[in-house]
């Protein structure tokens, strides 16, 4: 049976250039997907899998990041004082215990595989999760315990998947598929951006991995791939020339790219609507606009 997976790492050194002028002094990653940061639903789905340790490879200006897992014991007096217990309850969710959280610098932005890299002594010799926060998934198991409980019969090196459409390969990792055993794919080739012609499958990998540190030992070469960057796809890749032991896994969910702007308002929809205490309102206003639309065609 492979090692227990404990450990997680969180790439959020990114500028979040799309979002501006709103990442200029806010990180993107504690953006509000209607009440709860990005990162709030990261560390969620984290911990539902088993995660007793975060690492957070950040850099320069992430500073409210950090501040926002820490205790904020005014703000609690404030809400016990007033008898506001819900309210207290949601706030208390969100710190982290000491020595569970650390915070690694990436200085410079060579790329999602030199992010995971950057943690590497903290990870040491053990398997580890990676998760992208921008990768939101709405899902009744969370995806990354889905993850875990299909590793626990594969071991290796597990990628999240989901069909694509073929003019959208270009923006993704595509798996090349050696078995397709239903929600899990032995996987015997991987590629980062590929055109639509050069593409092996419609899965593309999305953001969440369980990997061996032996991925890391394969960054450690420091190769540039797609875009001049070291790619994590690549690494992974490595494993199946190397190990044989890659996989794919369907998972069974709605992932929303929270890293565009039409991706994070959708997301914003969906989730409220999924709420009891928003989803009337919010249904009603959506009705309205869309008579009102019709109407001025």
């Amino acid at each position: 049976m492979p090692r227990s997976v404990k450990t997680a790492v969180f790439p959020v050194a990114g500028l979040g250039t799309r979002f501006l002028p709103a990442t200029k002094s806010v990180p993107k990653e504690i953006m509000t997907l209607v009440d709860k940061p990005l990162v709030q639903y990261a560390i969620d789905e984290a911990r539902a899998a088993g995660i007793e340790e975060f690492i957070f490879v950040t850099s320069r200006g992430k500073s409210a990041l950090e501040d926002y897992f820490d205790q904020a014991p005014q703000l609690e007096q404030s809400l016990e004082a007033k008898g506001k217990t819900e309210l207290l309850d949601v706030l208390r969710k969100t710190n982290m215990e000491s020595g569970a959280i650390a915070y690694i610098r990436q200085t410079q932005a060579l790329g999602l595989g030199h992010a995971v890299w950057c943690a590497r002594r903290l990870i040491g010799d053990r398997p580890f999760a990676v998760i992208l926060p921008d990768d939101v998934i709405a899902a009744d198991t969370p995806c990354l315990q889905q993850m875990v409980e299909a590793y626990q019969e594969t071991g290796g090196n597990m990628v999240a998947t989901m069909e694509v459409p073929a003019d959208k390969a270009s923006a993704y990792g595509i798996v090349d598929i050696a078995e397709d055993m239903g929600s899990i794919v032995s996987v015997k080739g991987m590629v980062e951006k590929p055109s639509q012609e050069e593409a092996p499958s419609n899965l593309a990998v999305i953001g969440r991995y369980i990997l061996t540190p032996k991925v890391l030992t394969n960054l450690e070469e420091g190769k540039r791939g797609a875009g001049g960057e070291i790619q994590l796809t690549d690494a992974i890749a490595q494993e199946i020339t190397d190990s044989d032991n890659v996989y794919g896994f369907r998972f069974a969910g709605q992932r929303f790219d929270c890293g565009s702007k039409a991706g994070f308002l959708q997301a914003t929809v969906s989730f409220a609507l999924s709420r009891p205490d928003l989803a009337p309102e919010l249904q009603d206003f959506l009705q309205e606009l869309s008579f009102a639309s019709k109407a001025a065609e």
